[in-house]
């Protein structure tokens, strides 16, 4: 039997042995169910051995029951869901398999022509494959002992379907797809996936998405590094998606900064997500990594690439990177130091490029685990190119907490959020606040 194997920092671990591939478009079969951190992945996540040509094609569907669902007279509320497979191509050129969910309302839409389309890039959801946000819908709260994980997108995800629109989901590259390591914000493959991930469920079964279908794309955290990507890379990639605006919050543009600011953080571990991505999109990292990264580092980026969030906040928070090192350096500070690593995060920069739709760029001024200065410093960046730029700073007190002066903003600035973006839906202009970002901390 061939064995499907993870590229991670310090090692190759095996991620499954799995039985015969299965042709594109078929059912897997139980024999091609893997175990992550005790969850059984069902075998609908292992990709076959080919790929369609075109991106966004998609690969196969299944209905997906939501945990948090009402029946009524016009069928389920707030919608019908189904979990998807569909080709994209990663940031090497290469095609890859990404799966997700559709979800088509219950409600109707009120707006001017077909029904809209929102597609949302979740926030940090961990790098083992039970941490997918299509599961998340499914299972919201996981806790068997070995994983914890919650799917805190579905409330983004039901308030979008409330106003009418459809909503489809990207796992990501790698996240929920077994045959590769989730590639942890990387820039390219977060925004191929969101692009492509509108194109497939233009073709799902049942779907009244069409091509006319306005699109808007919703993110925040590493959701909103992947929809400002993705806003960018839209004029190439994907100009038959007609995109009408883009919601980037907290968005870690700058992965330099960010990589600093998360080392001995809550969320230390995202530092370990962010390495083991690094190596599988870019192979020629590795010895880099293993000259650098002692047992202990080695060993807990390898623990790491099976965790969710939840596992990594408890497992991992409070980490410091100078006890992962050879000689006591920081992460951060290896990385100054290294040509090669400086000139790879400067590749996944966002900023460089000029969207050509309106974008909302929205961070919390306390916000020092993303910090607020990078991200603000894209919408400065976009304002800079004349792109039509919405920028709102969420005023919240410092909490004391890193983790929750990043993750109060999600919750406060939500129903803005999806208030701006469904005037984008409907047609209605976006006003741009360029003109008075020189005035604003």
């Amino acid at each position: 039997m061939p064995v499907r194997r993870r590229l991670v920092a310090g090692g190759v671990i095996a991620a499954a042995c799995l039985g015969a591939q299965t042709l594109t478009g078929t059912a897997a079969t139980a024999a091609d169910e893997v175990v992550s951190r005790g969850v059984t992945i069902p075998a609908f996540y292992n990709p076959p051995a080919t790929l369609p040509a075109a991106d966004g094609t998609l690969v196969r569907t299944e209905p997906l029951k939501l945990a948090l669902s009402l029946p009524s007279l016009n069928g389920p509320l707030p919608g019908r869901a189904t979990r998807l497979m569909y080709k994209s191509t990663d940031s090497n050129g290469r095609p890859v398999a990404v799966t997700g969910a559709y979800i088509e309302p219950a409600a109707a839409w009120k707006g001017e022509g077909p029904r809209p389309l929102v597609a949302l890039a979740p926030g940090t959801m961990g790098q083992g494959d039970q941490c997918a946000a299509s599961m998340g819908l499914e299972h919201p709260l996981r806790l068997n002992g070995e994983t914890v994980s919650v799917g805190y997108e579905d409330l983004a995800i039901y308030r979008l379907l409330a106003t009418g629109a459809a909503v489809v989901v990207t796992d990501y590259a790698g996240l929920g797809a077994t045959d590769r390591l989730h590639t942890y914000v990387n820039r390219v493959d977060g925004a191929h996936a969101l692009l492509d991930a509108a194109r497939a469920a233009r073709a799902v079964s049942g779907a009244t998405v069409t091509e006319r279908s306005r699109v808007g794309l919703f993110g925040y955290s590493q959701g909103g590094g992947a929809s400002a990507a993705a806003a960018e890379l839209q004029p190439s990639y994907a100009p038959d998606v007609n995109l009408a605006g883009t919601y980037s919050g907290a968005p870690p543009a700058d992965l330099t900064e960010v990589t600093r600011a998360i080392d001995g953080s809550e969320l230390a571990g995202a530092l370990g997500w962010s390495l083991n991505g690094f190596v599988q999109s870019e192979p020629a990292l590795k010895p880099i990594a293993d000259a650098h990264l002692n047992a202990a580092g080695k060993a807990a980026l390898n623990d790491l690439s099976t965790m969710c969030v939840g596992d990594a906040l408890f497992g991992y928070g409070g980490a410091k990177s100078t006890t992962w090192t050879t000689d006591g350096r920081s992460v951060s500070d290896i990385i100054a130091a290294t040509p090669v690593l400086k000139t790879f995060l400067n590749g996944q920069r966002i900023g460089t490029l000029k969207p050509a739709t309106p974008v909302r760029v929205a961070t919390g001024v306390s916000d020092n685990l993303v910090p607020h200065g990078q991200s603000r410093r894209l919408a400065t960046d976009w304002c800079a190119k004349g792109a039509n730029v919405t920028y709102d700073a969420v005023r919240l007190p410092d909490s004391g907490s890193a983790l929750l002066n990043h993750f109060a903003p999600l919750l406060t600035d939500q129903g803005d959020a999806v208030d701006w973006l469904t005037d984008r839906l409907k047609g209605r202009p976006a006003y741009s606040n360029c003109w008075s970002m020189p005035l604003q901390p």
